[in-house]
């Protein structure tokens, strides 16, 4: 039976390794943030605990046995509520994937925090913050090699659909891959994303020349 403060030191370790992970989403503003990340990392391992070490009265009963794995299990599968707010909070545009997963993670580590397995926690720490900070480069890398440009625009709400794009790009018009439109920051805005395949640079910044011209359409700065 571990002693009061050896479980303390848990739950503190389990907030730092959550911490570490939140605050990289932080960093990109999304709503799971440093605070999500840390309680869902400090709650997982708090049920590790009590299912690991809270019912050691109920073992000295006869024919009691007691499976810590059963409280992990549900926390496997409850914590898919928290990963699905982070994803349809952003309406009908599927985003948000990679902070769900890191949701999941997140809780997979607080478990392990939670039944003292400290080296394999920290290591799976390390290893997400490598997959969530250093691999995006290398995605745009890659990204940029097979030749996909992404346009972000800002519009007057209900201006710009894909019809219009595609009468005004014309016979590049099939190079459209991808067309999201979300709210813009004020309420009568909308903040268009805009993914082209097969196309050069200079050919991205020419189809985006052509798309400002289309009055009340600017390009959004924040993408910069």
């Amino acid at each position: 039976m571990l002693t009061d403060w050896e479980m303390c030191i848990r739950l503190l370790l389990a907030a730092l390794l959550g911490s570490l992970i939140g605050l990289e989403r932080e960093r990109l503003l999304w709503a799971a943030g440093l605070r999500t990340h840390m309680l869902v990392c400090v709650g997982s391992c708090l049920l590790m605990i009590v299912s690991s070490f809270g019912f050691q009265d109920a073992l000295a009963m006869a024919h009691t046995e007691l499976d810590p794995s059963r409280v992990a299990a549900q926390v496997v599968s409850g914590i898919g509520f928290l990963g699905a707010g982070s994803i349809l909070l952003r309406g009908e545009v599927i985003r948000g994937l990679t902070t769900a997963a890191s949701l999941w993670t997140v809780a997979a580590i607080g478990l392990s925090v939670g039944g003292g397995l400290y080296v394999v926690s920290t290591a799976a720490t390390f290893i997400i913050l490598v997959i969530l900070i250093a691999i995006k480069p290398m995605e745009r890398v890659y990204r940029n090699r097979v030749q996909v440009h992404v346009i972000k625009l800002i519009a007057p709400s209900q201006t710009l659909s894909l019809k219009k794009v595609n009468e005004v790009m014309g016979n590049r018009a099939g190079k459209v891959r991808q067309f999201i439109v979300e709210k813009g920051n004020r309420d009568d805005t909308d903040s268009i994303t805009i993914e082209l395949k097969r196309t050069s640079g200079a050919q991205a910044k020419q189809i985006l020349e052509q798309l400002l011209t289309i009055d009340g359409v600017q390009e959004d700065a924040s993408s910069q």
